[in-house]
């Protein structure tokens, strides 16, 4: 019975095996993978902009203009990274069948700071492999170097939170076309942050590809062999 926001009563004990064992489960667990991305997310265009300014000898001048950064924290990226509440790592029926499982959960493995440091590592190779890599294949054509960088920093969020998923809901798959789509109609639509011309060229589709590989690639790789390796 609910009394409050804050207290709630249950009637029976039976009804703590769901409570704990799957929705327990499902709130740790979310709540976990969701704060550390939202550090990740944070870190990796600080990481970028910190590579940036010691590249430009310190300057103070920033690596993407405000619109940019407003809109990465939001549109570009909210949608994915809080569609992560709809992940679920193993379904309600194993929970409940192995309740084992709920070992885990006691010992905080999911967030600690073993998980905090590695997602911190994570974001500080990726935003110095795109940034670099900005910086290496674009070197002769610096004036484009916020939209290279961007979009590959767009692209590289919304990967991530695939390899994140463990279990697809139609949501989370929603909101990752929807954020990729919104960013397409902010190459359209932003023309004074972006050359249309230079867009439409290969040369900047395959080399944005590459840094984006680059990135994200080594993640994918040492996914598959911990799942060979250590399965779930």
């Amino acid at each position: 019975k609910l009394h409050s926001l804050q207290t709630f009563s249950i009637t029976e004990f039976s009804q703590l095996q769901r409570l704990l064992l799957v929705h327990g489960r499902y709130s740790y667990k979310r709540s976990a993978s969701m704060s550390q991305f939202v550090i990740h997310r944070g870190l990796i265009i600080s990481t970028m902009q910190a590579i940036f300014s010691a590249v430009f000898y310190f300057s103070s001048v920033s690596l993407f203009p405000g619109f940019f950064m407003v809109g990465y924290a939001t549109v570009y990226t909210m949608f994915p990274v809080f569609s992560l509440v709809l992940d679920k790592d193993v379904s309600d029926i194993l929970a409940l069948r192995y309740p084992e499982l709920y070992k885990e959960l006691a010992k905080g493995r999911s967030l600690s700071f073993k998980t905090f440091f590695m997602w911190v590592l994570i974001s500080i190779v990726q935003g110095g492999v795109i940034m670099y890599g900005a910086l290496v294949l674009f070197e002769d054509e610096l004036i484009h170097i916020v939209a290279i960088s961007f979009t590959a920093l767009i692209l590289t969020e919304l990967i991530m939170v695939a390899l994140t998923v463990r279990t697809w809901h139609y949501l989370i798959f929603i909101a990752e076309i929807l954020s990729f789509l919104l960013y397409v109609l902010s190459l359209v639509v932003l023309r004074d942050y972006f050359d249309p011309n230079f867009l439409q060229t290969t040369d900047f589709v395959w080399k944005v590809v590459a840094i984006t590989l680059l990135s994200c690639l080594p993640l994918t790789i040492l996914k598959c062999l911990r799942k060979k390796i250590s399965p779930p």
